[in-house]
């Protein structure tokens, strides 16, 4: 089962997220129910090994970090291959990033070790034209400063990801409440 933990999104701003990449044309919109935070990618795993995941996560107490959204971004380089906000990387939210890797590495999933670099995924390109990589810094120059006001999300979620012809389809397997 291919699945993450992730920290869920308010709904009136995965909305706002969503109006505001449709002002693009370029790549694949992610929808808004799609959008979160996530904090460690688990790829396909066995149930059985999810289920472990879960008495593990559910047997921590896990800080409740807050969400800060300080402008939109490109992964990629000169091939850009997503668009993002991008999330303020507070101690309490790179606290639970760890906590949740660490669970994660205990049932025995190997975690790539990689940057923190928190975010929420907009749009999603293949190959750009130079014309579109032009539209895509035009887009950036007028709404690249996006800001949202901090926001502390009660839970974090492990989620199943099922790929389909029409995109990821995303069901909420369990929740973890967030504390104080």
């Amino acid at each position: 089962m291919r699945a993450f933990v992730g920290i869920p999104l308010p709904e009136d701003l995965s909305d706002r997220f969503e109006d505001l990449a449709s002002g693009l044309r370029l790549g694949r919109a992610v929808p808004a129910e799609n959008m979160h935070v996530t904090l460690a990618f688990l790829d396909d795993q066995p149930e059985e090994v999810l289920a472990e995941l879960h008495e593990a996560l559910s047997a921590m107490t896990l800080p409740q970090p807050e969400i800060a959204i300080e402008g939109l971004d490109l992964f990629g380089g000169a091939k850009p291959r997503l668009l993002f906000a991008s999330v303020t990387a507070h101690e309490a939210l790179t606290e639970l990033r760890r906590k949740v890797r660490q669970a994660v590495q205990r049932v025995g999933i190997t975690l790539p070790h990689e940057r923190f670099r928190p975010h929420v995924t907009l749009r999603r390109f293949n190959r750009l034209a130079p014309f579109e990589r032009d539209e895509l810094e035009r887009f950036l120059t007028l709404q690249g400063g996006f800001q949202w006001p901090g926001f502390r999300p009660e839970a974090c979620q492990m989620v199943e990801s099922l790929l389909t012809q029409e995109g990821a389809q995303y069901e909420v397997l369990a929740s973890y409440p967030l504390s104080k």
